[in-house]
């Protein structure tokens, strides 16, 4: 039994492995990371206890982890110019958390980009999050191009008096202006906490501004267009030591002991090897690339009719704006493209008509597709598969009223599954994706 257990696993791996071959990933989420990065995160490295920090562990044994931790954090050190890198938080989330638990206390004001304006969960969501539930959060917008406003930005600030302000998105297609945000933290006695997760690869790249001469903190996955592990590190810059000189120890007493146990080694180590990689001039290619396809990609969706938030794109996202076709309508759409062989993931929108649950907008990216090989050419198939699939069920509207809107669902997946002119698609699909394979430089 306990064979035939562990055979059913790894069948179901291969079962995965398969799909991310022949379909097309658009989530600018996802990434594939090296066989390099892979190696070493089902090593030896995952069954031992590391608590604490290099040379000031709790356990004994970890000579080596130290090692590893070490160079993990002066090879990060060095890719962004930055005087202290923790290495330890598990994911994005717990990250941001870290930072806010070291730099606020309950009741404190932050400052985030609102979700529905392209920003994340952690950056102050009301309510429903850690950061909008013990945090007096406030939340800004975009103007009416779809972009960060900032003059909103510093009333708000001026106002509120904020403690925190989060420089940082998660569905947002444009350039972040890091300088006009230390501005406002400046004018205000803010830290300034920037979150670079999807833009990463892009700093690095020199694809995207970074934000080390401006923020005090920076917070970044190791996924996503860095290529690397499911992981994440927060990075103190010499600004961040000059507002307070206790920043670095702030952090990772926040990290270690109060929001995490031990570190998953194995991803450190990853991490290191990733830090590496994104030092050679093949990433800074990879980032270029990128940029490249993802206003090939623009330009090819508008070419078919599409409407893309603010018109296009700075980085590597896009928002397909589906409201020309009916309110709500991400959710139908995403669905379709999966069938179709193409995934990517509804989104909301600015000033989305509808609810969250069923957004009017699908957000996807270039990275996964661009680490596959991909360049202009197949963006342009690309956007025509997408096009293609929005003009054959553009007329499933959702019904207005909420139970009625999840029988439309569950009736619209359970038909869309067998529709024949989708599974041409996904067999055109799976021609050309086949022929990419999963990483290359």
């Amino acid at each position: 039994m306990q064979k035939i257990t562990q055979h059913l696993v790894f069948d179901l791996v291969k079962k995965e492995e398969q799909r991310q071959k022949e379909m097309i990933g658009l989530i600018p989420s996802e990434n594939h990371s090296s066989e390099a990065v892979r190696s070493v995160l089902s090593s030896c490295l995952s069954s031992k206890y590391a608590e604490g920090y290099p040379k000031r562990r709790y356990y004994e044994g970890n000579q080596v982890i130290d090692e590893i931790e070490i160079l993990a954090q002066d090879r990060l050190k060095k890719l962004f110019g930055v005087p202290h890198v923790n290495v330890q938080p598990y994911s994005g989330s717990p990250a941001n958390s870290a930072v806010e638990f070291a730099l606020l206390e309950e009741g404190d004001t932050m400052m985030g980009l609102s979700l529905s304006s392209g920003g994340h969960l952690t950056h102050g969501h009301p309510k429903v999050t850690f950061s909008g539930r013990y945090f007096n959060s406030v939340q800004y917008g975009l103007d009416k191009n779809a972009r960060i406003d900032y003059e909103q930005v510093r009333q708000l600030a001026l106002k509120h008096k904020p403690k925190l302000i989060v420089a940082g998105t998660t569905a947002y297609p444009f350039i972040l202006d890091f300088a006009k945000f230390a501005e406002i933290a400046d004018e205000v006695g803010a830290y300034l906490l920037a979150d670079i997760s999807h833009i990463t690869g892009l700093v690095v790249a020199g694809e995207h501004p970074s934000p080390v001469p401006y923020a005090h903190v920076i917070m970044s996955t190791t996924h996503k267009t860095f290529r690397g592990p499911r992981g994440a590190m927060i990075m103190v810059t010499e600004r961040g030591l000059k507002k307070d000189a206790d920043l670095a120890d702030k952090i990772d007493k926040a990290v270690f002991p109060a929001l995490q146990g031990g570190p998953h080694n194995e991803t450190t180590a990853s991490i290191a090897i990733a830090a590496e990689e994104a030092s050679l001039e093949e990433f800074k290619t990879y980032g270029r690339q990128i940029r490249k396809n993802a206003d090939a990609l623009a330009a090819a969706l508008q070419k078919e009719g599409l409407k893309l938030v603010g018109d296009g794109t700075e980085n590597h996202l896009l928002l397909i704006d589906l409201t020309p076709f009916s309110e709500g309508f991400g959710t139908q759409v995403a669905f379709a493209m999966d069938v179709a062989g193409i995934y990517a993931n509804r989104n909301t929108i600015p000033n989305e008509p509808c609810s969250p649950f069923y957004p009017s907008g699908i957000r996807i990216g270039t990275p996964l597709v661009t680490t596959r090989g991909m360049k202009e050419p197949e963006m342009t198939k690309i956007a025509q598969w997408i096009a293609r699939v929005v003009d054959h069920i553009k007329g499933e509207q959702l019904p207005v009223e909420k139970e009625q809107r999840r029988i439309f669902l569950k009736e619209f997946k359970k038909r869309i599954v067998k529709d024949e002119v989708l599974l041409k698609i996904r067999a055109e699909v799976k021609e050309v994706a086949s022929a990419f394979p999963l990483f290359t430089w």
